[in-house]
């Protein structure tokens, strides 16, 4: 087996999480064809507990702490540098320390980033394989924040977009491969960057649709008996996460409760900020925080939403609900980055309140056995981690190329 360099912004396990979900696959597919070096960081002090599971699976782990404070802090130093924020919040000595010493002692031929900030720590030349997960056009997607935030965090995040663009290109010319998500989000990069476009490719994510089967729903419902269920799930500190709820539960539920009454919205997902826990005052509307089993929150709903009306990438969250085989209604954001096919796979429904009410409503009628079941199949035809992800070793192994631009050193 030889040796690869995985660099990881935040730490692959446990997969609780959009980006963690990508990453954590990923890295067990790697862990099956290389003796994988891992550089990662920890910005959940109780993520900790999985470095154990991590070192069994890693000929190496390097995992350091990123407190939230300091990271900001080092951001800060963007606004002198001229450099995207992002890029200093993930600076850290130590670890470009042990990656220098790591490709030292190993022979390690191939180097795979996720994220583009973890970019920063890859050395050139030496004839490696240099590949770059962004995953989404992170970019792109602080430019969409900036009209929704008031003056001046929407000049900041008006200014991250342009300079990360400008960093991201600087990263992607300087690499063998640059992977997303999703075709969709490919192209957007491909029209950005029109530099590289040939070397930007689409790596599907994928379901783990043996743990998310209908089989495998376990038997407790978590819900009171006799209401109709209407769930999301994600990570609720996640500000289009917040948004989303927010917007569905003070716009569209009250259409919903006109119709049903006994219909509850259950938010579902770790860490609630102060505006979605302020939520679960609202009539119909419960916020769970942290469950050890995702499965019975979506499974035993009626309906699974996604009204997100900022996004990027792939919602895990819409692939997770399509295979316990739930109707899934999602608004075209959520949807951009998933082949599926819309009216028949999923209901899509624009973020305005009547019309995405109206689709709930609909997918309320007609219950779950017939959609659902098609969208069960989309995930199994289309949304296979292992098919998927063979693709990796196709850009993994290709002859490394000399770096068109010298990438700066940490």
């Amino acid at each position: 087996m030889e040796d690869l360099l995985y660099l990881v912004h935040r730490i692959p396990w446990p997969p609780n999480k959009g980006d963690k979900i990508r990453s954590h696959h990923i890295l067990r597919y790697l862990a099956r064809h290389y003796r994988v070096h891992l550089g990662t960081f920890i910005d959940d002090p109780a993520d900790a507990d999985y470095l154990p599971e991590l070192k069994k699976l890693c000929t190496s782990v390097c995992a350091r702490p990123l407190p939230r404070r300091r990271a900001q802090l080092r951001a800060l130093t963007g606004f002198l540098t001229g450099e995207a924020l992002t890029v200093p919040w993930y600076r850290d000595r130590e670890m470009a320390r042990w990656v220098n010493a790591t490709l030292t002692r190993h022979p390690v031929g191939r180097a795979l980033a996720f994220s583009s900030a973890m970019a920063q720590y890859l050395p050139e030349g030496n004839g490696r394989t240099r590949v770059v997960d962004f995953v989404d056009v992170d970019s792109d997607k602080w430019t969409q924040y900036a009209p929704t935030r008031r003056w001046p965090m929407s000049a900041v995040y008006r200014r991250e977009g342009r300079r990360l663009l400008d960093y991201e290109r600087q990263v992607a010319q300087a690499s063998d491969a640059s992977l997303f998500v999703s075709p969709a989000e490919a192209e957007t990069f491909r029209q950005q960057a029109p530099e590289v476009a040939d070397r930007v490719y689409a790596l599907n994510n994928g379901v783990d649709h043996a743990f998310f089967s209908p089989d495998r729903i376990p038997d407790h419902n978590p819900y009171p008996d006799g209401v109709r269920t209407i769930v999301f799930s994600g990570a609720m500190d996640y500000w289009p996460n917040v948004d989303a709820v927010t917007w569905f539960a003070r716009e569209v539920l009250p259409l919903v409760h006109a119709e049903h009454p006994d219909t509850l919205f259950s938010i579902v997902g770790s860490r609630p900020s102060p505006a979605v826990s302020e939520l679960a005052r609202l009539p119909g509307v419960s916020v769970t925080g942290f469950v050890d089993d995702m499965r019975s929150w979506i499974g035993h709903a009626h309906v699974a939403v996604a009204p997100l009306r900022i996004a990027r990438g792939v919602q895990n969250k819409v692939l997770e609900a399509m295979a316990l085989a739930r109707p899934v209604v999602a608004s075209p954001q959520a949807l951009e980055g998933l082949s599926v096919e819309r009216e028949v796979d999923v209901l899509e429904a624009p973020t305005e309140p009547r019309a995405f009410a109206s689709a709930v409503l609909q997918a309320m009628a007609e219950g779950a056995h017939e959609r659902g079941q098609r969208a069960r199949e989309r995930v199994e035809r289309d949304y296979d981690w292992e098919r998927n992800l063979a693709r990796l070793d196709d850009f993994l192994q290709a002859t490394a190329t000399p770096a068109a631009v010298r990438m700066e050193p940490v």
